[in-house]
C-alpha cells in the first residue's frame, strides 16, 4: 500500500507507512485512530455503503477501477462534509486543503435516485463517495450551505419530519429538517466543517448497552452524558428502534481536537409509525421506554423534559405537508399518532417515577389558571 499523510485541515496530524499509522499530534487524530491506531479500518468507515443500488450506479459513473471501500475512500483524498479529516500520498507537496475540498456535488440526483442523466456527467470530486448510511441519500449545496436529502416511504419521511418537530418543541439540540417535494432535507450541522462531527462508534465501537455507553461518554463531562440521556428519552418517547453507534455522536474543535458536546440528534426515520401502526398503542411493557428507566436509575440523576399536551402535538403534526396512510385498523392516522405519543409520555412518566420530570412551561400553567 502506497505511504500517506493524515490531516486535520492542513495540519500534518499522522504520517501512515507500510499502512501503519505513526501520530505526529496524537491529540488531533481522528476519535477510532486514538482508540485503535487501525487506519484501514478509519478508511473503511468512511466509504459509502455498499449495499445500496446507487453506490453501485455512482461508482460506475465515476469510472472507478477499484470499488472496494478503501480505494473508494482514497478516490476523495478520504474527505468528508462534516469533518476536516483527508489523506494524501507521502510525496504529495502541492495538494492543499483547499484543493480537495467539495464545492459542487454533480451526483447528487444518481446517489438520490439513480438518476441515469448523471451518466452523462464527466467524472469529478463527489461527496457521495464519503456519504454513508444505508438509505438512498445525497449532498446539495443550497445558498452555500450543505443539505442532506433523503429519501424513504412516507410513513419514514413522515416519522422523521414529526420526531424534527417535537424535539424542538423539547428543546433538544436536533438536526434541522424540512420537507423536499418527495424528500426530506437535513441541515449539515457542521455549518461546513467548522467542527469535526465523529460517530460513536469512533468512541465506542460495536456496542448497543446504553449503561456501557453512558459509562464511555463520562470522561466527557456532562456536556456529553446530559443530552446523551435526553437523547436516549426521545428515542423511548418517538419509538426510535434504529438508534446505533453510527447515528449519534460527538463534535469536536477542529483545532485543538477537544470533544465539546454531543451532536445534534438526526436519523429518527425509524421511529414513531415508520414500519406500520404498533399493536400496543398503550405503550405498557415498551422495551425502549425499559432500557431508559434502568438507565436512568444506573445514573441516579433526574432529567427534565417540557410536557407535551396533545394540542403540541397536533400543531407539530400541522407543519408536515404529508399525510399517513389509512388502514383497516387506523382510519384516523393523525389521531392514532397524537394517542400514541401521549400514551408513551404516560408510560415513561409512570416507569420513571421521580427520576424524569415532565415539566408544563410557565407560561402556560398561567393561561391554565
Amino acid at each position: 500500500m502506497q505511504d500517506y499523510i493524515l490531516l486535520s485541515k492542513d495540519t500534518r496530524i499522522a504520517n501512515i507507512i507500510e499502512g501503519k499509522l505513526e501520530p505526529v499530534l496524537p491529540d488531533r487524530l481522528p476519535l477510532l485512530l486514538q482508540r485503535t491506531g487501525d487506519y484501514l479500518a478509519w478508511l473503511e468507515s468512511r466509504a459509502i455503503d455498499r449495499s445500496r443500488v446507487n453506490s453501485r450506479l455512482l461508482k460506475k459513473a465515476l469510472r472507478l477501477g477499484k470499488k472496494d471501500d478503501i480505494n473508494t475512500v482514497l478516490a476523495v483524498n478520504a474527505a468528508t462534509i462534516t469533518d476536516n479529516f483527508w489523506v494524501k500520498p507521502i510525496d504529495d507537496t502541492e495538494t492543499t486543503y483547499a484543493d480537495i475540498r467539495f464545492t459542487m456535488n454533480r451526483f447528487d440526483n444518481l446517489a438520490l435516485t439513480g438518476d441515469v442523466n448523471a451518466f452523462d456527467q464527466p467524472p469529478s470530486r463527489t461527496p457521495e463517495l464519503t456519504n454513508t448510511g444505508s438509505f438512498e441519500k445525497c449532498w446539495r449545496l443550497v445558498d452555500g450551505q450543505w443539505w442532506m436529502a433523503k429519501a424513504g416511504r412516507p410513513e419514514e419521511l413522515y416519522s422523521e419530519l414529526l420526531s424534527y418537530h417535537l424535539g424542538k418543541l423539547l428543546k433538544l439540540p436536533i438536526a434541522e429538517y424540512r420537507a423536499n417535494g418527495a424528500f426530506i432535507l437535513s441541515r449539515d450541522f457542521t455549518d461546513g466543517a467548522k467542527v469535526d462531527f465523529e460517530p460513536a462508534a469512533a468512541l465506542i465501537g460495536d456496542e448497543s448497552d446504553y449503561l456501557k455507553i453512558y459509562e464511555a461518554l463520562k470522561p466527557f463531562g456532562e456536556a456529553v452524558t446530559h443530552p446523551y440521556m435526553r437523547m436516549c428519552s426521545f428515542d423511548a418517547l418517538v419509538l426510535n428502534m434504529d438508534r446505533h453507534e453510527h447515528n449519534f455522536g460527538v463534535l469536536r474543535d477542529s483545532e485543538t481536537g477537544a470533544v465539546l458536546s454531543l451532536a445534534p440528534l438526526f436519523d429518527h426515520n425509524i421511529a414513531l409509525v415508520s414500519r406500520g401502526y404498533p399493536r400496543n398503542i398503550t405503550a405498557v411493557g415498551d422495551r425502549l421506554i425499559q432500557d431508559f428507566a434502568e438507565l436512568l436509575q444506573h445514573v441516579g440523576k433526574p432529567i427534565a423534559l417540557p410536557k407535551l399536551s396533545r394540542g403540541k402535538i397536533e400543531r407539530c403534526m400541522n407543519k408536515i405537508p404529508w399525510e399517513l396512510p389509512q388502514t383497516d385498523d387506523v382510519t384516523a392516522p393523525r389521531q392514532f399518532v397524537v394517542e400514541y405519543l401521549s400514551n408513551r409520555q404516560k408510560e415513561l412518566g409512570a416507569r420513571c417515577k421521580d427520576l424524569l420530570i415532565l415539566r408544563v412551561p410557565q407560561r402556560e400553567r398561567e393561561l391554565e389558571r
